[in-house]
């Protein structure tokens, strides 16, 4: 079984496929210098509805080192070298929601956005969608907030306020009306 290194993240090219190292290992960089320089890397993003087709937002904690006090996406992470994208996705709605449930990747997108404090964003990005009966029992170091909201209600308020969106939600989200419908 491979160390998992939770600070680094892979970097991958513009189709998601993994990039090596000279030695013919897999290219890993620390989350925060891949973050600082823009690098293209690979991340997931969690989407989870209820019976009533709502989406489970998150507000992410005031701590955070990037997008503090933004809502978000149920939940998000990078896979850490040799841990698969689907077990990233589980883990940190674990983390992050205190929900376990079942997760299917249904698409993927690439985006690069500043998002604050001189770091960019450039993600190859695995999205999930899972379905819960249960509300969420947050961890208070990444959540400050949650909420469940109608698909139409959030999309007039990414319209509204898309300040108050994290930009990868603003970036994604026409992509997830297309995949739920």
């Amino acid at each position: 079984m491979p160390i998992i290194q939770r600070d680094f993240v892979v970097l991958v090219d513009e189709h998601g496929c993994d990039l090596l190292n000279t030695y013919g290992q897999l290219s890993t960089m620390e989350k925060m210098e891949v973050h600082r320089r823009g690098l293209l890397h690979r991340a997931v993003s969690v989407f989870v509805f209820n019976h009533r087709e709502e989406l489970l937002l998150q507000k992410r904690a005031a701590s955070k080192y990037h997008s503090p006090q933004k809502w978000s996406n149920t939940c998000c992470t990078h896979p850490s070298p040799g841990e698969i994208p689907v077990a990233a996705a589980q883990r940190r709605l674990g983390e992050e929601m205190g929900l376990s449930i079942q997760l299917t990747e249904v698409f993927t997108f690439s985006y690069q956005v500043g998002v604050g404090n001189g770091l960019i964003e450039n993600e190859f990005d695995h999205v999930f969608f899972g379905f819960s009966k249960q509300n969420p029992k947050p961890n208070s170091d990444e959540v400050s907030d949650w909420k469940w909201i109608a698909m139409e209600d959030l999309k007039e308020q990414l319209t509204r306020n898309p300040e108050e969106y994290s930009p990868w939600l603003r970036q994604c989200f026409g992509k997830v009306i297309k995949h739920k419908s």
